[in-house]
């Protein structure tokens, strides 16, 4: 099993992973869309990552406002499988239209 990061490691690699943030024991991202479906499509694109992986994130829905949390739930932390998650959601996400 992947080790709980220390927090300044988390600090670190959150570095590479713009708007990411830790809040508690995640990490986390809100996208911003134009539309409902273009929302949709997004948290279909990044399930198919989340599945490759076997490791999925928590995924809260608000009409065009998309929130991910990120944790090892084995560990009840944050590893370095959650960063490698985020980093691929990243990847997947460039060709994607996102509103601020």
């Amino acid at each position: 099993m992947p080790r709980i990061l220390e927090p300044a490691e988390i600090t670190l690699r959150l570095k590479a992973v713009p708007g990411w943030k830790q809040e508690g024991s995640f990490i986390t991202k809100v996208y911003s869309f134009n539309t409902f479906m273009e929302g949709v499509d997004f948290i279909v694109r990044i399930a198919g990552v989340a599945e490759r992986m076997d490791h999925h994130p928590d995924i809260h829905v608000r009409y065009t406002t998309i929130t991910l949390a990120v944790q090892t739930h084995s560990e009840g932390g944050v590893t370095r499988r959650d960063f490698e998650l985020a980093e691929a959601i990243e990847e997947s996400s460039v060709r994607w239209k996102r509103t601020r």
